[in-house]
């Protein structure tokens, strides 16, 4: 037994020197950071691989190479694979065991503390229609110029490495052109990350259209008893609540704690001190938006049903969408910063229902001044190119992109995912995608305009 207990001893301290030298150079963090690093590479790479086999249909050898493109630590994961139930457990050079568990119509939520209320969850699928887009599934009205534009684009890109997965655009409420990279077509729900902030704001447009009198008191949480009782919806609406999150993704910041580490993802920024005046800063933070996740839930009640029927009952079916999943923490809130997977042509609708000013097909879903409101420059001192969720073209000193419409804005995620809605132009176009670095989204999406 001593012989054994020396060897794995030996084995660990040549595992830690390893690390300790790969650190700094291959991996990409520090060595004093190893505990938070294994943590949230590994928290990480089950939730990333649990959705992108069980949601998004991809490969293991897809998902493994979409991992590595944020850390080379990421090829040194083991991810297992399990089917029933559907879960996938990952560990970094045998450390840091974390395993991420998918249900249907809920998508993938890490197994962080108790997850049990989720199992009950009942969703209702939304019927196949061949209507034409958007009330279903047709798509009649092509346009061939621009069909072949987008289709040499999509080469273009991923001939240079920037891995499009999806390009539509829409025009005059037409679904007009749209091209798919391997591995994606019409039906693929994708990762939108932040865009995933803009659908969170929709929906508190939604709920204070359904309910005109809901005022947001103050403070908008009982635990903000202390000077947060000053932050306001519209402050965190607008990524100026002034409270002091950590939007940097390196391991042990707030981002990743709250994203791969925590049972309740609003739980890290609600814990946030106030840093300042609320209303006078921009400072882009996911953390709030999850604080707006954790808003509308207890204006619905605090249960995971709840949540989940009002995003059922008051998005997806009125706008057809078929094929998108919103994932939720272990506490049963949406995480609303980062994790919907969409079809391009789901996103597309979600453009088209703010470029129509909140109205689909004759029923008001998101009152016309809620929708003037979110496209608004923000009233910050130092970025006003910001408005509810959405990032904003014009508003400030420089056009966010020179080569688009000045009123265009935007819904926008890492990895270059972007839906853009042009009211002067009519035009709503979709990029989705996994490009690690620049993507030129202003000189291609120029060519996409009429």
């Amino acid at each position: 037994m001593k012989k054994i207990i020396l060897t794995l001893l030996a084995t660990l301290t040549c595992l830690g020197l390893a690390l300790a030298l790969l650190a700094p150079t291959l991996l990409g963090f520090s060595i004093t950071q190893l505990g938070n690093a294994v943590t949230v590479a590994t928290g990480m790479g089950a939730k990333l691989a649990c959705s992108g086999r069980y949601v998004s249909g991809f490969s293991a050898a897809q998902n493994l190479e979409d991992l590595a493109s944020y850390s080379p630590a990421n090829r040194l994961l083991d991810l297992r694979y399990e089917d029933n139930p559907r879960r996938v457990t990952a560990t970094l050079l045998g450390l840091g065991e974390t395993s991420a568990r998918y249900r249907p119509g809920l998508g993938c939520t890490l197994d962080i503390g108790d997850t049990t209320a989720l199992d009950s969850l009942a969703f209702t699928p939304i019927a196949s229609s061949d209507a034409e887009w958007p009330v279903g599934n047709g798509a009649q009205d092509i346009d061939g110029k621009l069909q072949r534009t987008l289709d040499e684009i999509l080469a273009s890109d991923n001939a240079a490495g920037l891995h499009t997965r999806a390009l539509l655009v829409v025009q005059n409420g037409k679904l007009v052109a749209e091209s798919y990279g391997e591995g994606a077509n019409a039906q693929t729900p994708l990762l939108g990350w932040s865009m995933g902030k803009s659908l969170t704001s929709m929906m508190v447009g939604r709920l204070q259209t359904l309910q005109p009198q809901l005022e947001a008191s103050q403070p908008l949480f009982p635990e903000w008893a202390d000077s947060r009782s000053q932050v306001s919806l519209e402050s965190l609406l607008q990524m100026s609540s002034g409270l002091d999150f950590d939007e940097t993704y390196a391991p042990g910041s707030d981002a990743t704690r709250m994203l791969f580490n925590a049972h309740s993802a609003s739980d890290v920024a609600l814990n946030s001190p106030l840093k300042f005046a609320p209303g006078k800063r921009f400072s882009y933070s996911s953390g709030t938006t999850n604080l707006l996740a954790r808003w509308i839930s207890q204006q619905l009640g605090g249960t995971p049903q709840a949540n989940a029927d009002f995003f059922q009952q008051q998005i997806l079916n009125p706008l057809g969408m078929r094929n998108t999943v919103f994932e939720m923490d272990a506490s049963g809130v949406f995480v609303g910063s980062s994790y919907i997977y969409a079809s391009a042509r789901d996103w597309a609708r979600l453009g088209l229902l703010m470029l129509n000013r909140g109205n689909w097909n004759g029923e008001q879903l998101i009152a016309e001044h809620w929708v003037d409101a979110a496209r608004r420059p923000n009233q910050s001192d130092n970025d006003p190119r910001y408005g509810y969720q959405f990032w904003l073209n014009g508003g400030g000193e420089a056009l966010r992109f020179p080569e688009l419409p000045e009123d265009s804005y935007f819904m926008l995620g890492n990895r270059a995912q972007a839906v853009m809605i042009s009211p002067s132009t009519s035009t709503v176009i979709v990029r989705l995608g996994w490009t690690a670095g620049d993507y030129p989204t202003g000189e291609n999406f120029a060519r996409m305009l009429p």
